[in-house]
Order: structure tokens, then C-alpha cells, then sequence
């Protein structure tokens, strides 16, 4: 972490020439806000005294909460790259108070904060590692996104096919400026889509550099005329957008999946923590996989997980654990994608996996077999259950899991399920080009 003091984000407005402020805070379904305040204004923010009212922000609790106020976290402090060098621009992320103080509790950056607090009380550290993925689009001629792309590339493909490679370079080499490590950048299987990875970092910090991650690179990809989304499934016939998130247990600073005797290099702690991800899997999907376009990726044919499932070589898995090195031995859960909220993400995964170690929770076997084939598996042993096939169904398994609604909390549980259910209903309404291409002329 950077260990700013307050003196010091005076000094570097100061010697920066920074004019604006951006005060960031993240709401229930995972949408980047901000308050902007000049530099005139900054001491007023790092005094926490910068509000709002909670009834203008549809993706918070409701306007019993009343005024919030927003508290800095002088670590996150940045500059943005890509704006004016003469009255540059900066932002601090923040929590969501009370005026008292008190931590609003359907903040989602608190509920993460939570979670970390009882990891730590067990004597845990999270790290976590994310793979974002997203598709580079076309704007049309009023600047506004499509699906289109003139590309044909594929898998670690590079330029001339790769028409987005420039962009991309661009864009890891501001995250990098910003303080990113970015482990890796490449091509992804379908045409205009794009991976970054980060380096693996404390939960909370991940976090921060997920939405960080997604602001920077659908601002920069807009220089280059193009338009990033994050979305699922954009395309049909192609692989969707991942976020496949590396967790890694510590304990100082050794690593607690690690065993070298153990089978695939994994301790107890690892596979309960295993056990209990599973148990909780369906009820987190709502979390992990929020939109109705979500459950477009997670189908056959495009190597994203169907099944509660883990392995060790297979990407058709839920759970793999990665054959690198034993002593860094991390498990990646592969059925996220960018579109969930990180703070809620990692705060369900994290306490899934502490009641999957508190309870010593027992996976079932390793597939350790090609997933393709995992029906019959099914039929020879029930050792895998399907994820939920559509959004709907995933918010009956969120009320169904007590131990989501303990991690979220009475008002971000109610509040999410309301926002969900809504746009399930809406969605609902619609008719799709599909229905009319296979209905309208037949019947």
C-alpha cells in the first residue's frame, strides 16, 4: 500500500497541479460514482465531510438512509494519465459513512472490509489475482457502441491480425503508470476480445483495482475510436468475457493451499476451502454472474464452467487448480465474469471458503477428467451439479443461502434482489430477434 498521510495528498495537489478531485464509491450492483470537488475543496474531503443523499442513488439502499458522507482512502489516491496535464485530475476511492461515522452498511467496499476482518481474526490473509476479459467494438458515426469488429483474430494472435493491439498496449501501459504490475496482456479467442491480467494483491486492493481497471480501459479505448465492453456475451458463436479470479489463502506470509504431499500439491485447508466454494456456488451466482447476458456465456461449446466441478488441467471446470509452482498454490474459480460488483464477489467467495474450513467441508472428488463427458460422470456418480442456467434462477438460489445474506447484510441482500428481479421482469417483456426470425414468418 502507499502509506499517504493527509500532508501528503495536500503537497502532491499541490506540486501536481491537480484541479479536480474525483471522490469514487462504488454502488450495490457495481457501478463506479463519483462526487468531483476542486482543489479548493480538498481539505473539506479529506476532512470526510463531502455528502450526498442515498435516495439519489438508485443502486444504494433507499432514502432511509438519509445523508451519507464519503471517507477518502488517502492510499488510493492516483492521477489520471489520460487527462490534461495542466489541471490534471485525480481521485481517492471511498467508503460510504454515516454522519457519525459509522460504516454505511450496504456499502459494498464495508461488506468486503467485513469479510477480510473475520479471515484475519482465523488468522488469513486473501490475496486474489484477477483475469479481466473484455471485446474491443466499433462506435458508429454518432459515437455510439456496436458490436462490430473487422478483425479476425484468435487465441495469442498479434498484429496485423490483432487490430486492437495498440489499444491494448495502450492501455497497460497507463494501468502501469497508475501503479498497476499487469502480469500478461494478450489476444483472447474471439475476434476483439482482450485480456489484462494484474498482479495477485490484498482483496480489498484488488478490488479497487478492478473498477479502476474498467474505468481506465473504457476511457483509453475511446481514444483509439473504439468502444470496450465488459459485458458477457456480446456475440453469439463466440466465447464470452470472463473474470477468473486467482485466490490465494495466507497465513504471515506462507501460503496455506500448499502442500507438497498432498494430492495435487493442495493442503486440507485448500480443499475445504474448495468444499465450501461448491456448497455456496449456486447462491453466489447471482453475485458472481449478475446480468441476464451472464448465463449466455456459461453454456456448452466456449470452455466457460457449467458445472459445480473442480480439477486440476481442464478449463471446462468451475474450480481449477493451477499445476505451477506447489509452494504458491492458488485455486481459480473460473465462472465470474467483469459485469459482478468485485467487493461482493470477493466477499462471498472469501466467506464461502472460511465456512467451508470452519465447517471442514469436503469436496467431492476431482473430476480430473475432459468435462465434455461430465454428463456421463453425472450418471455414473452424481458428482456435479449444473450452475444456474438463467438469472432467475440464480436469485431462488441467493434467497435459498443463508450465508449470502449474512455477507451482504438485510439492506444490500434486499436491495440487490429488488434491482435483479426488476431487470429479470424487464427482460422478460422483450422480444428478441430470435424469437422473430424463428416465429414470426411459421406461425
Amino acid at each position: 500500500m502507499s502509506g499517504y498521510t493527509r500532508e501528503d495528498i495536500i503537497r502532491m495537489v499541490k506540486d501536481e497541479d491537480v484541479e479536480f478531485i474525483r471522490l469514487q464509491f462504488t454502488d450495490i450492483p457495481g457501478t463506479f460514482k463519483n462526487v468531483a470537488v476542486t482543489a479548493s475543496q480538498l481539505e473539506k474531503a479529506l476532512d470526510n465531510r463531502c455528502s450526498f443523499e442515498a435516495a439519489a442513488v438508485e443502486g444504494l439502499a433507499g432514502d432511509s438512509a438519509g445523508t451519507l458522507y464519503l471517507h477518502p482512502d488517502y492510499d488510493t489516491f492516483v492521477i489520471f494519465p489520460w487527462r490534461p496535464q495542466q489541471g490534471k485530475v485525480a481521485r481517492m476511492i471511498c467508503d460510504i459513512c454515516h454522519a457519525d461515522g459509522t460504516p454505511y452498511e450496504a456499502d459494498p467496499r464495508h461488506i468486503l472490509k467485513a469479510a477480510l476482518a473475520e479471515a484475519e481474526h482465523m488468522g488469513y490473509r486473501f490475496e486474489v489475482g484477477p483475469e479481466c476479459e473484455f471485446f474491443l467494438f466499433h462506435c458508429d458515426e454518432n459515437g455510439l457502441p456496436t458490436t462490430l469488429t473487422h478483425e479476425q483474430a484468435g487465441y495469442f494472435d498479434m498484429s496485423p491480425l490483432d487490430l486492437g493491439e495498440n489499444a491494448r498496449r495502450d492501455i497497460v501501459l497507463t494501468l502501469e503508470e497508475m501503479g498497476f504490475e499487469i502480469e500478461a496482456s494478450h489476444h483472447e479467442s474471439a475476434p476483439a476480445q482482450h485480456e489484462i491480467d494484474f498482479r495477485h494483491d490484498e482483496a480489498l486492493r484488488t478490488a479497487d483495482h478492478i473498477m479502476t481497471f474498467k474505468l481506465a480501459v473504457k476511457t483509453l479505448a475511446r481514444r483509439h475510436g473504439l468502444h470496450a465492453t465488459f459485458m458477457p456475451k456480446p456475440r453469439a458463436g463466440v466465447g464470452g468475457s470472463g473474470m477468473h479470479l486467482n485466490m490465494s489463502l495466507l497465513r504471515g506470509d506462507k501460503h496455506i493451499f500448499a502442500e507438497e504431499t498432498g494430492r495435487y500439491g493442495l493442503s486440507r485447508e485448500a480443499l475445504f476451502f474448495i468444499g465450501g466454494i461448491l456448497q455456496h456456488a449456486r447462491g453466489m451466482s447471482a453475485v458472481t454472474n449478475p446480468l441476464v447476458n451472464s448465463y449466455k456465456r456459461l453454456v456448452s461449446g466456449y470452455d466457460a464452467p457449467l458445472y459445480m466441478a473442480w480439477d486440476v488441467s481442464h478449463d471446462g471446470a468451475m474450480i481449477r487448480i493451477p499445476q505451477d509452482k506447489v509452494e504458491g498454490r492458488r485455486i481459480e474459480l473460473r465462472s465470474p465474469d467483469s459485469a459482478a460488483n468485485p467487493y461482493l464477489a470477493l466477499a462471498l467467495c472469501l466467506r464461502a471458503g472460511l465456512d467451508g474450513i470452519r465447517k471442514q467441508t469436503m469436496p467431492p472428488e476431482c473430476m480430473d477428467c475432459d468435462l465434455s463427458v461430465v454428463a456421463k460422470a453425472q450418471k455414473q456418480g452424481g458428482r456435479a451439479r449444473e450452475l444456474p442456467g438463467t438469472l432467475l434462477e440464480a436469485l431462488q438460489e441467493m434467497e435459498a443461502d443463508e450465508l449470502v445474506r449474512e455477507v451482504l447484510g438485510e439492506y444490500a441482500y434486499h436491495k440487490y434482489l429488488q434491482l435483479k428481479r426488476r431487470e429479470w421482469d424487464a427482460y422478460k417483456a422483450q422480444v428478441s430477434m430470435w424469437e422473430l426470425e424463428q416465429y414470426l414468418n411459421r406461425y
